[in-house]
């Protein structure tokens, strides 16, 4: 037997559909040698792949028309914080409009949707659900912590020179029209809850957990991005705190570890003492504990002496 022809290089490393088969010139032939896996309908694997979440949803999203990626999926290739047990998902969520056949395909969860046209967008030449819409779509499936903790990447500024983007992701404004257009989407109650708490200026998902355990133990709404003087961008800026009491609260994650971010924390944590501050730093151990103890000792701190 004849060996087969090698693919073209574009359609040897990823996913691909019959239809760039075809613009390929490859035969139906071709597509059955042991080279290659049927991945369902119209869509093929080169033997060997090694699971990619990005290329599979393109080539997923490509061979099914009219349909968009969504739900973690949409979040996952957006770049969004998602808890612990989503990571390493290799189903893959397609919605499609109620005009179109449900999905049945092996390793997909599928979703018959309503949904505006200003509700799906092109990124990357995959057919995604825009953030907003994507956050509204995990309103099912996340507690409201991590639904506000969502919501608070979503309309977070950037910061220029370290993202590819200048605005935020969407704005509440955009997250309570998606409500208004979808009352009775299973999750929009819990949504509405969300948009409620939802702040911009945390940078993290475990900001956005300590700010809502200082509230929900009733103490009062921490200011974000505090800095030593409001209103100067030059000035240091702690992640919250209470400037009234001159208290400062940090949250050091993992990319505090690097000798770079190091000296920019030591400037900074040197800055807000030499100024008379009240300065508190915690981290994952704090997170795990679920912000008890951080909450017990900034509490004592806004106590009046």
């Amino acid at each position: 037997m004849r060996p087969s022809a090698p693919l073209p290089a574009h359609l040897s490393a990823a996913p691909f559909t019959v239809q760039e088969a075809r613009a390929a010139s490859l035969s139906s032939g071709r597509l059955r040698s042991s080279d290659l896996v049927s991945a369902g309908r119209l869509v093929y694997l080169p033997a060997g792949w090694e699971f990619e979440i990005r290329s599979l949803a393109r080539a997923l999203s490509a061979a099914t028309p009219g349909a968009w990626i969504s739900h973690v999926t949409a979040a996952i290739l957006l770049g969004l914080w998602l808890p612990s047990w989503f990571r390493g998902c290799r189903e893959l969520h397609l919605s499609k409009p109620r005009a179109l056949p449900p999905v049945r395909r092996e390793g997909v969860v599928g979703h018959t949707v309503l949904a505006f046209e200003d509700e799906v967008m092109v990124l990357d030449g995959t057919r995604i659900s825009t953030p907003a819409r994507t956050w509204l779509d995990l309103a099912r499936v996340l507690p409201l912590e991590d639904l506000v903790a969502v919501g608070d990447q979503l309309v977070r500024r950037p910061h220029p020179g370290l993202e590819d983007r200048s605005e935020p992701w969407a704005t509440l404004p955009q997250l309570h029209e998606m409500l208004r257009r979808h009352p009775k989407l299973k999750g929009v109650v819990k949504a509405r809850q969300a948009t409620e708490l939802i702040r911009p200026g945390a940078d993290s998902a475990p900001e956005t957990f300590l700010r809502l355990a200082l509230t929900s133990a009733g103490l009062p709404e921490p200011e974000l991005q505090l800095r030593i003087v409001q209103g100067d961008p030059y000035s240091p800026a702690a992640d919250l705190g209470y400037r009234e009491h001159r208290v400062a609260i940090q949250y050091d994650g993992g990319h505090h570890l690097t000798r770079e971010q190091q000296s920019r924390d030591n400037r900074r944590d040197e800055s807000f003492n030499s100024a008379g501050w009240r300065y508190f730093k915690f981290n994952a151990d704090d997170l795990a504990d679920d912000f008890r103890g951080a909450v017990r000792r900034v509490r004592r701190a806004l106590r009046p002496c």
